[in-house]
Order: C-alpha cells, then sequence, then structure tokens
C-alpha cells in the first residue's frame, strides 16, 4: 500500500476512498519544504505499516484552491479523520515513530469516545468545520 498524491488526476478517486469510513492520514506539506520532501518516505512506510487507512499527500500551495483556508502553520501538518470526524490536525516533528503512535492511539478510540473529543474544545470543534477533507473535496 502507498499514499495517493492529490492533484486534478486523483481528485475523484481519493473522493471516492474517502466515502466510506476508513481513517484517513493526510499529509500538508509543500514542494519548497526540505523537510517535506525528507519525510515523504516516512510518510510512504507509515502507509506501508497501515493499509487499512488512506494515505494522501497533499501539496497545500498546488492544491491552494481546496486547502486555501486550512491554517497551515507548520510542515509537515498531519490529518487524521474517521469518516466525517476529524481526530487530529496539526503540525508533526518529522519522525515516523511519534506519527505512528499518534496514528495507532487515534485507531485505537471507539466511535462515542472520538465524537465526544471531537466536541471537547473550540479548536476540536474548528476542525470539524473547517478540516473535514472528505467535505474539503466534495466542495471543491
Amino acid at each position: 500500500m502507498h499514499s495517493l498524491t492529490l492533484d486534478s488526476t486523483t481528485r475523484d478517486t481519493i473522493a471516492g476512498a474517502l466515502d466510506g469510513d476508513r481513517w484517513t492520514v493526510a499529509c500538508l506539506c509543500a514542494a519548497w519544504c526540505g523537510t517535506c520532501s525528507s519525510y515523504r518516505a516516512t510518510f510512504e512506510q507509515l502507509a506501508a505499516r497501515h493499509p487499512d487507512k488512506h494515505f494522501v499527500w497533499i501539496d497545500i500551495e498546488d492544491q491552494a484552491d481546496l486547502m486555501g483556508d486550512l491554517d497551515v502553520d507548520n510542515f509537515p501538518t498531519l490529518l487524521l479523520q474517521r469518516g466525517d470526524t476529524v481526530a487530529f490536525f496539526g503540525a508533526m516533528l518529522p519522525d515516523g515513530a511519534v506519527a505512528d503512535r499518534l496514528i495507532q492511539a487515534q485507531a485505537a478510540l471507539d466511535e462515542a469516545e472520538l465524537a465526544r473529543l471531537a466536541q471537547s474544545s473550540d479548536e476540536r470543534r474548528a476542525w470539524q468545520r473547517d478540516c473535514n477533507l472528505r467535505a474539503l473535496l466534495a466542495d471543491g
């Protein structure tokens, strides 16, 4: 299993794949970012380690029409989402072990706990409104 790169040729495929209830792990980066370039191999390793999840690589500048309103402060930024529930959105250390622990911890949450956490703070409620990749793809 490998990640898909979001572009004009894969947008519909990715949108269709995200239609179910599986976990999505998206990495938001930029082509000019050296950290992102070196993190790409790590992201592919994570995808291979978690074949039950969708992994999507998104260049936020190439896909600015879709991602333009997202507040990406640092690279790499990870977005973890199950169905329409955004579980995590934030900058990550470019360390595969840290990302792997985050993915495992989020995936271990049951649906009720995930829903509770999604509404547990203003920041997390904003993630639901602004960072839902499935909704962004549908609106784009």
